[in-house]
C-alpha cells in the first residue's frame, strides 16, 4: 500500500510541476513590439513615427523589486524611456505616458508619471549609462516609492497607489539606432547609513562557498578550472524540508566544459569534491546527464543539460515525516553553526577528510531530478541526520547559474 501511494504521489508531483510550467509560460510572457530583441539586447525597430516598447512577463515584487538597463547606443534622439506599467500596456505609447505608468526619459531627463507633459527629475542620460528603476515597500501610507538611478546613484523617488502586482518593467524607444542591455535581475537595497545603493550578494542563502562569487541568485565559477580538484561547490544554509522540498538552476552559462552538478549533500560534505562523488550526496550532472550517487562513477540517467535549460532537485517527504519526533515538519529548518559564510576563492585544496563514524544511514526518502519542468527520473536515498542540503557544482571556467531556492513557494 505504501509504493502504491508514494507511485500516486509522484504522478501528483510530476503533474503540479508540469502545470506550473504551463502557468508561468502564459503569465510570464514578455511583449514588445517595434523592437529587435536578441538575448538582453533590445533595439529599436521602427521608422521613428512609431514607439518601440518592451513590457517584463515580471511584475516587481518584494524578492524582485529592480531592474536596469545599459544605453549601448542613443541613436537619432535617445528617446529611451525606463520604467513600470500595467501588464495591459498599450505597446505603440512610450513608458509613462499612459495612466498607472511612470518612467524616466533619457533623452530630457524628465519623469513621465500617467502624462504625456513630463516634470524636470534627472540629467539627460548618454551612452554607457545605466538606468535603473526600482520599489520601496517603506511607506507608511500603504502606498508604493518608485524610485529611479543613474550610474549607481539615486535620481529620485514618486509614490504610487498601484499594487505591485501591477507594476511591470517597461523599456521605451523612439528612434534610430537606439540599443539597451536590459537586467531584469539586478538586485539592489538600500543602506540606511549612507544611502547609497548597493548589490544585495544573497550570501545569506549560502553556508559554504568555495571557489564561487555570488551576485543576487547568480553563482559564477571562480576556481581555476584546470583538474578535478578545481570544484568549485556552493551549499545552501538550509536543508530542504517538507515545505521547501524542491529547488532549481537555470544554465545561464555553460562555460568551457558545463561541469555543472546540481544535488542534495550532508552538511560537512567536502568542499573539493564534485556534488556525488562522496557519501552522504547525490547529484545530476549536467555534462554527461548521469547520476552520481556516492560515488565517482556515475549511472545513466537523463539527457544532457545546456545553457538555458533549467534543472531541479527535490524530495518527496514521507507524510508522516518529522524531526526528532517533533509534531510540526516544518521545524526541519537547521540553521549552520556559524553565522559566516565561507567564500575560499582560490582557497587550498587540501583533502578533507571523511568523517569515517559518521551514520549516513538513516530514513529512505525518495529525490527526484527534473530537466524543463519535465521529471528526468527518482532515486530513494539514506537521508543524512542533518538533512540533505540543496549543492551546486561546477568545474571549468565562465560556468554561470541562476539558482532560485524556493521556486514552488508563494
Amino acid at each position: 500500500m505504501d509504493d502504491i501511494n508514494l507511485h500516486y504521489r509522484f504522478l501528483n508531483w510530476r503533474r503540479r510541476i508540469r502545470e506550473i510550467r504551463d502557468v508561468r509560460a502564459v503569465r510570464y510572457r514578455d511583449r514588445w513590439r517595434n523592437m529587435f530583441r536578441d538575448g538582453d539586447m533590445l533595439r529599436y525597430h521602427g521608422d521613428s513615427d512609431e514607439v518601440g516598447c518592451f513590457v517584463s512577463g515580471r511584475p516587481l515584487s518584494k524578492k524582485r523589486r529592480y531592474f536596469e538597463v545599459t544605453v549601448n547606443d542613443t541613436g537619432v534622439r535617445g528617446m529611451i524611456a525606463v520604467g513600470l506599467v500595467p501588464q495591459s500596456h498599450k505597446l505603440d505609447h512610450q513608458p509613462g505616458w499612459l495612466p498607472n505608468s511612470v518612467a524616466f526619459h533619457a533623452d530630457d531627463g524628465k519623469l513621465y508619471n500617467g502624462s504625456t507633459v513630463g516634470q524636470q527629475f534627472g540629467a539627460k542620460c548618454c551612452r554607457g549609462d545605466k538606468i535603473g528603476c526600482g520599489i520601496s515597500f517603506d511607506s507608511d501610507d500603504g502606498q508604493i516609492t518608485v524610485y529611479f538611478t543613474k550610474n549607481g546613484e539615486e535620481i529620485g523617488s514618486v509614490e504610487t497607489p498601484a499594487s505591485p502586482e501591477d507594476l511591470y518593467p517597461a523599456v521605451g524607444m523612439h528612434s534610430l539606432g537606439e540599443e539597451v542591455v536590459l537586467d531584469l535581475n539586478a538586485e539592489w537595497r538600500m543602506e540606511e547609513d549612507d544611502g547609497q545603493m548597493i548589490v544585495d550578494s544573497h550570501e545569506e542563502d549560502w553556508s559554504r562557498l568555495h571557489d564561487v562569487k555570488v551576485t543576487g541568485t547568480l553563482l559564477e565559477y571562480m576556481g581555476k578550472g584546470k583538474g578535478i580538484m578545481d570544484v568549485g561547490l556552493a551549499q545552501a544554509r538550509r536543508p530542504l524540508n517538507p515545505r521547501f522540498h524542491y529547488y532549481e538552476l537555470e544554465i545561464t552559462d555553460a562555460g568551457e566544459k558545463c561541469y555543472i552538478a546540481l544535488g542534495l549533500a550532508r552538511r560537512d560534505y567536502p568542499k573539493d569534491k564534485h556534488p556525488g562523488w562522496n557519501k552522504g550526496s547525490i547529484a545530476y550532472h549536467a555534462d554527461d546527464g548521469k547520476l552520481f550517487h556516492g560515488s565517482g562513477v556515475g549511472d545513466p540517467f537523463g539527457p544532457r543539460c545546456f545553457e538555458g535549460d533549467i534543472m531541479g532537485c527535490g524530495i518527496m517527504f514521507p507524510r508522516d515525516f518529522s524531526v526528532d519526533g517533533g509534531d510540526d515538519a516544518d521545524d526541519f529548518d537547521l540553521d549552520v553553526a556559524s553565522s559566516e559564510v565561507q567564500n575560499n576563492l582560490y582557497a587550498n585544496n587540501d583533502d578533507e577528510e571523511e568523517d569515517e563514524g559518521e551514520d549516513l544511514e538513516g530514513r529512505k526518502v525518495m529525490v527526484f531530478f527534473t530537466r524543463n519542468g519535465k521529471v528526468v527520473g527518482k532515486r530513494e536515498v539514506a537521508l543524512p541526520p542533518n538533512g540533505f542540503y540543496p549543492t551546486i557544482g561546477m568545474m571549468s571556467t565562465g560556468e554561470k547559474v541562476r539558482v532560485e531556492l524556493h521556486p514552488l513557494s508563494g
